[in-house]
């Protein structure tokens, strides 16, 4: 039997990674989320800080023909670090039974047997609220940041998807999280045990 993989698909400030986190340790895996690049580092020989620098952002073909970092011979910086990223994503699925965070796992898996794809969202109040509170953003940029990443989350995943971010159709379940981290999980869980 293929392992268990659940990926975690999620809006800024809903709380997705740390879903992600306490689900992995209730099942007792590995959580990827940010380890993914430390991961992808060691498999492909890119530096972490060029991953980081790459992370979840997509960059369009354009600007790799204003920049010169194009060539006919070679794919530009920022797909190699993509295919590097998807290989990784599957050799650990292949691997063990894990949680991925973001990262297009849903998509990159959609062959894996054994895989559930769960949305992570909230509402725009809940997710500027954890983001001043937790993540330590300035309130008053707050709901700028907040609208920023989702849009460089959803451009990113749907550059390199055939899939949308955020359809509902393209997960298994999708939670509300102002229902909190450990009831999301219970969700997550129970989904998981009934199918």
């Amino acid at each position: 039997m293929d392992n268990l993989v659940i990926t975690i698909g999620r809006m800024y400030g809903s709380g997705g990674r740390q879903v992600g986190q306490a689900l992995a340790k209730a099942l007792g895996v590995p959580c990827y989320d940010k380890e993914l690049l430390s991961e992808v580092a060691k498999e492909s020989g890119f530096s972490e800080s060029v991953l980081e620098n790459y992370d979840e952002k997509s960059v369009n073909s354009f600007y790799y023909f204003q920049t010169g970092m194009y060539s006919t011979t070679q794919l530009p910086l920022h797909h190699q670090l993509f295919i590097a990223q998807l290989n990784t994503i599957k050799d650990i699925a292949e691997r063990e039974s894990c949680v991925f965070v973001g990262r297009c796992a849903d998509y990159v898996l959609s062959e894996h047997n054994n895989c559930v794809n769960v949305f992570i969202h909230s509402s725009e109040e809940n997710r500027i609220n954890r983001a001043v509170n937790e993540y330590g953003i300035d309130e008053k940029g707050a709901k700028k940041h907040v609208n920023k990443i989702d849009k460089q989350r959803e451009a990113y995943y749907n550059f390199y998807s055939t899939n949308k971010w955020g359809e509902l159709t393209n997960y298994d379940l999708c939670i509300d999280s102002s229902i909190g981290v450990e009831n999301t999980v219970k969700v997550i869980e129970e989904y998981i045990s009934r199918r």
